[in-house]
């Protein structure tokens, strides 16, 4: 009797402590209390992109049941940062290339989905020149003035950054000017309009200006093309419960396959669908880097 008793009383114990642990804590992830964080760096107007990733984050929920929040951060680093976190702040990301190459390097991201626009997982950076210009060749850029969208643009400047050390021309040190235009678009109408001898973007940004310069993809022609570039799409952290991983993956999925899920997700990054890939998509992309010498982490 007295041993059934102490036994009963131990019980007792154990569910009261586990009680107090679990109401001390932050509880199962994926809740109202314990959200499972997206972390997400716009590639365009915040309010949209945030509109966007916040209806998806919706259908997960009706889906799955999960709650998931988008957390808007200002860079990469920060969303790398975040997912190296221990315990780890943000769960899950949407990392451009050499953001995903990088944090794959630090063992903090592994992806699940790869992005598709316009039909492909993949896209390309473009420099470009008038017609007009006498230039035949990258090698020509020397001594010439380049426009690019952005200092950070993997199609925009890193990798055609890259075509031009390959072709023998300094960037830092064999170039005119490096003029900041800051968009595709903006490159594009800076060569057209004779401000630089050369432009940089990706393939092929020369349309978005097609209305206001009919001529543009005669004026303008593409001297060089770049490799394919893994598109961004949708990374775990490793630790993440690989039950909660492949529900979302699902959830991700099938609300890709719906009019609703694919506004959503084109409001959100200009999404068209979702592929499932693993870390092995990048190796191409890699053997581009170190064919050319280049280490992910000089761009942190």
């Amino acid at each position: 009797m007295k041993k059934a008793r102490f036994v009963y009383l131990l019980l007792a114990v154990i569910a009261v402590t586990s009680l107090l642990i679990s109401g001390c804590g932050p509880g199962k992830l994926g809740t109202e209390k314990n959200p499972i964080i997206w972390a997400v760096v716009p590639s365009g107007e915040t309010e949209r992109v945030v509109t966007g990733f916040e209806e998806v984050a919706a259908m997960i929920y009706d889906e799955t049941g999960l709650v998931v929040d988008p957390l808007v951060a200002t860079e990469y680093a920060g969303v790398i940062e975040a997912m190296c976190a221990n315990p780890p702040k943000a769960h899950m990301a949407s990392l451009a290339t050499f953001s995903y190459i990088l944090a794959a390097e630090k063992g903090c991201a592994d992806v699940a989905l790869v992005s598709v626009r316009y039909g492909s997982p993949v896209y390309n950076g473009q420099i470009f020149v008038r017609a007009d210009s006498g230039i035949e060749t990258v090698a020509d850029l020397a001594g010439k003035t380049i426009c690019r969208p952005d200092p950070l643009s993997t199609s925009g400047w890193i990798i055609p950054s890259i075509t031009l050390k390959a072709a023998g021309v300094d960037p830092d040190a064999d170039l005119a000017e490096i003029v900041d235009a800051g968009s595709h678009d903006a490159s594009v109408a800076g060569v057209y309009n004779g401000d630089c001898d050369a432009g940089t973007s990706y393939v092929d940004a020369r349309s978005t200006i097609e209305e206001d310069y009919p001529d543009v993809m005669d004026v303008i022609k593409i001297l060089e093309i770049s490799a394919d570039i893994p598109n961004d799409g949708v990374q775990f952290v490793p630790s993440m419960d690989a039950d909660l991983r492949t529900q979302i993956v699902n959830a991700l999925l099938a609300i890709a396959e719906t009019e609703e899920g694919q506004e959503a997700l084109d409001i959100a990054y200009s999404w068209n669908a979702l592929e499932v890939h693993d870390d092995s998509f990048y190796d191409p992309f890699r053997q581009v880097l170190d064919a050319a010498g280049v280490s992910a982490s000089e761009f942190e």
